[in-house]
């Protein structure tokens, strides 16, 4: 029985990592994120999306047609109770070049926040602007950050519910100076299947007690709102986030993104002075036009 039992679990673990193989080089694909020689910098949490996202690219690694390294960087920022040992440990037994960054970020977000305040917002500020020197440091050349598919489609309601923005994570970004740029290889991934694969693969994962546990947190809402419209209408998730890719600006509002007063109506009289193309058919042409525009890169 036991035997059996293993020989399942192994077939799960494989056909979930062979997914998770498969979306992980295509968004490295569709988004030219490593490139030959490139140095990429692993961001890990010591949560399951970062645990995950590390073993993808290290299997990805030894069969890519280019070179490319993986250098795995934790921020240790103090939190208390966190276990030192267990990245360290974790890291060393993969086999992998790894540092462990620490900086005490913890008592200046729970002294710049008040109470009951998320601390999200000045933690991840805080975080980044380490990142990113960081990896300047250490001479990495991207940045890979282990936001899945799921994260994605909250941050668009999220900006759209509280920031007035239509606005996601791209999958590719380069920051505000232009000194790094930072990739989201689980872009395409499920949280289901990222979940399902860190307890078959039993990584070690670490609470993040600082906001983590926060209740009330606005995301927790986007992704109750996001699982229920799944319970629902089982697919809604994946039309949602076809939506993300399949952007049509002249359908918008966005006076800086598509040039309204520029739109002429085409002469189409002939020379009989009979009408060329209905009304509707102009608005069809318009919408095939500007709707191979690319704004992919718009932040």
């Amino acid at each position: 029985m036991i035997v059996e039992h293993s020989k399942k679990q192994r077939a799960d673990t494989n056909k979930l990592h062979k997914r998770l193989r498969r979306n992980v080089g295509k968004a490295i694909e569709d988004f030219s994120m490593i490139e030959p020689g490139d140095r990429v910098m692993v961001c890990l949490s010591g949560g399951k999306d970062s645990y995950a996202m590390l073993d993808v690219l290290m299997n990805l690694q030894k069969h890519a047609p280019i070179d490319f390294e993986l250098i795995a960087m934790n921020l240790d920022q103090k939190q208390p109770g966190f276990p030192e040992h267990v990245l360290p440990e974790y890291l060393e037994s993969v086999g992998i070049e790894y540092h462990i960054v620490e900086r005490d970020t913890y008592s200046i977000v729970k002294e710049k926040v008040p109470e009951g305040k998320t601390t999200c917002g000045l933690c991840s500020r805080l975080r980044r602007g380490i990142l990113y020197s960081f990896a300047e440091e250490i001479g990495a050349t991207k940045i890979a950050l282990g936001h899945h598919r799921d994260d994605i489609m909250e941050t668009l309601f999220l900006n759209m519910f509280h920031g007035g923005k239509l606005k996601a994570m791209p999958p590719k970004l380069l920051s505000d100076d232009g000194k790094n740029t930072v990739i989201r290889p689980m872009a395409y991934c499920k949280e289901k299947d990222i979940e399902a694969y860190s307890q078959l693969k039993q990584f070690p994962i670490i609470p993040c007690n600082l906001c983590g546990s926060q209740k009330n947190l606005q995301r927790q809402v986007i992704k109750g709102m996001l699982q229920d419209w799944e319970r629902k209408q089982p697919g809604r998730l994946d039309v949602i986030f076809s939506s993300i890719q399949n952007v049509v600006p002249s359908h918008l509002a966005d006076r800086n993104l598509f040039d309204f007063d520029q739109m002429k109506v085409a002469d189409t009289s002939s020379v009989d002075g009979s009408a060329g193309a209905t009304a509707a058919d102009s608005s069809d042409s318009s919408e095939e036009h500007y709707g191979k525009l690319n704004i992919l890169n718009i932040g």
